[in-house]
C-alpha cells in the first residue's frame, strides 16, 4: 500500500517541479524583455519579475524537486536498478543541474549581469520539455525502450521547437519594426 502512496507523491512532486521550471523559464524571458520597455515601466517590471522568480524558485520548484527525489528514492527498493532506472536517474541529474542553473541565472538577472536575449531564454526554457519527454518515454517503455528509435524522435522535437522559436522571433522582430 505504501508503494502507491510513494508513487502518487512522486508524481505530484514531478508535476509541481516541472510546472515551476516551465514558468520560471517564461519569467526569465519576460524579465529580459522588460529591458525593451521605457522607464519607469521597465524598472517596475524587473522588480516584479525578480520577486516572482524568487518566490517560484524557492516556494515551488525546490519543494517539487525535494518531493520528487525523496519519493522517487523511496521507490528504488521496489524497482531495483534496471537499466531504465539508471537512465532515468541520469536524466533526473541533468534536470537537477538545469534547476541549479536556473538559480544561477535568476541571480544574474537580479544583478543585471545576464547577457542572454529573450530568444536564448526561450530556447533554454525548452530543456525541461526535452527532459520530460525523455523521462516519460523511458518510464512508460521501461525495458522495451530503445534509444536508437527514440533519438530520431527527440531530434525531430528539437528541430520543431527551435524552428518555432526562430519563426516567432522573426515575427516579433517584424512587428516591432512595423513591417507586415
Amino acid at each position: 500500500m505504501s508503494l502507491f502512496f510513494f508513487k502518487a507523491l512522486h508524481l505530484i512532486g514531478v508535476v509541481v517541479w516541472f510546472a515551476g521550471l516551465f514558468y520560471l523559464g517564461r519569467l526569465f524571458v519576460y524579465h529580459r524583455e522588460a529591458d525593451e520597455r521605457p522607464e519607469p515601466e521597465r524598472g517596475s517590471l524587473k522588480i516584479q519579475f525578480a520577486l516572482m522568480e524568487k518566490r517560484l524558485y524557492y516556494g515551488i520548484t525546490w519543494p517539487g524537486l525535494c518531493i520528487t527525489i525523496l519519493f522517487g528514492t523511496a521507490l528504488l527498493p521496489e524497482w531495483g536498478m534496471p537499466p531504465w532506472i539508471r537512465a532515468k536517474i541520469g536524466l533526473v541529474v541533468l534536470l537537477v543541474l538545469y534547476h541549479l542553473w536556473c538559480g544561477h541565472l535568476r541571480k544574474k538577472l537580479l544583478n543585471e549581469e545576464c547577457g542572454w536575449s529573450g530568444k536564448q531564454f526561450r530556447l533554454f526554457n525548452e530543456i525541461p520539455t526535452l527532459l520530460l519527454v525523455s523521462i516519460v518515454f523511458l518510464v512508460v517503455f521501461k525495458e522495451a525502450f530503445s534509444w536508437s528509435v527514440f533519438l530520431p524522435v527527440l531530434t525531430g522535437i528539437i528541430l520543431v521547437i527551435s524552428g518555432t522559436v526562430n519563426l516567432l522571433a522573426k515575427r516579433r522582430q517584424k512587428e516591432s519594426t512595423g513591417e507586415k
